[in-house]
């Protein structure tokens, strides 16, 4: 079986929920405590053993760019005063060179079509697609999980867990088939369901391991919900085809595409770091 080699991270998006924080800072670079989104999602890639990075950018992106290259005058400057620790903190984990390519999608038609614009840098093998929004908190990183449970199956991985029944519009939802509590078969999806009809309150999150025949889909530019082109409409095609499972993941979710998800994510990753924690406890003890 082929190894998930690449990763898709799609952050062309605007930010729009964090607005005005995102007007000129993209929302991939909002620090959580002190690392942006981005890189969290970059480390669970690698922990994944992910060895290509293709990031689907949009105008405005370069300071994530910038992020993962090298900056030799603060390095340098680091490197004189002594401050090991620092030094370590901005270099120890970038990408070796080549590792990381960068493609623009040019239009904002959708997460399908972002992900059909790293088809050439993909080519025909399983990959795993990232959306940073969902910062995942897990002993095992969530995609390493996800891995090894394509390579039990053989097929496609899609992140899911449990949502209200009034939030099903907000997400892909599964149709499930059998389940034995961490695999769940699917059956079908649907893309943002009326809660009257979900068929189910497993909601798809944002990490997925894909086949690569999803592209022949994407490659029809049909648009589904919201006019967009839509990653779960291609993916849907795939079922009964080829092998398809969602995987009910360990760890803990936090939507940093909203203010309330963003904010509980800082704390609760301040509250793991020995530093932090009875300084962020004495802060929370003061504002009840």
């Amino acid at each position: 079986m082929p190894k998930v080699r690449t990763v898709v991270f799609p952050v062309a998006g605007l930010g729009t929920r964090m607005l005005p924080a995102t007007k000129t800072l993209p929302k991939e670079m909002l620090p959580v405590v002190d690392k942006p989104i981005i890189q969290y999602a970059f480390e669970e890639a690698r922990a994944a053993g992910i060895e290509r990075f293709v990031f689907v950018t949009g105008r405005g992106k370069a300071l994530m760019e910038d992020h993962f290259d090298r900056a030799f005058e603060l390095e340098d400057t680091l490197q004189k005063k002594g401050k090991l620790a620092e030094l370590a903190a901005v270099g120890e984990w970038l990408p070796v060179p080549g590792e990381v390519v960068y493609t623009r999608q040019q239009a904002p038609l959708g997460l399908g079509h972002a992900v059909w614009c790293a088809r050439h840098h993909v080519g025909r093998e399983p990959f795993a697609v990232i959306l940073c929004d969902d910062l995942i908190r897990a002993e095992v990183p969530c995609l390493q999980q996800m891995v090894a449970a394509h390579e039990q199956t053989g097929g496609n991985i899609i992140a899911v867990e449990e949502v209200g029944y009034e939030q099903t519009k907000l997400y892909g939802v599964l149709d499930p088939g059998a389940d034995d509590g961490k695999l769940v078969e699917v059956r079908g999806l649907v893309e943002k369901p009326d809660p009257a009809s979900a068929p189910s309150r497993l909601g798809v999150i944002g990490r997925y391991i894909l086949l690569p025949e999803v592209f022949d889909h994407l490659e029809t530019q049909q648009t589904g919900a919201g006019g967009e082109i839509q990653l779960t409409d291609s993916m849907a095609r795939l079922i009964e085809r080829q092998p398809f499972h969602g995987l009910r993941f360990d760890g803990q979710r936090f939507d940093c595409g909203s203010k309330i998800g963003y904010l509980e994510a800082i704390l609760a990753f301040a509250l793991e770091r020995d530093e932090l924690r009875a300084g962020m406890r004495d802060l929370l003890a003061r504002y009840r």
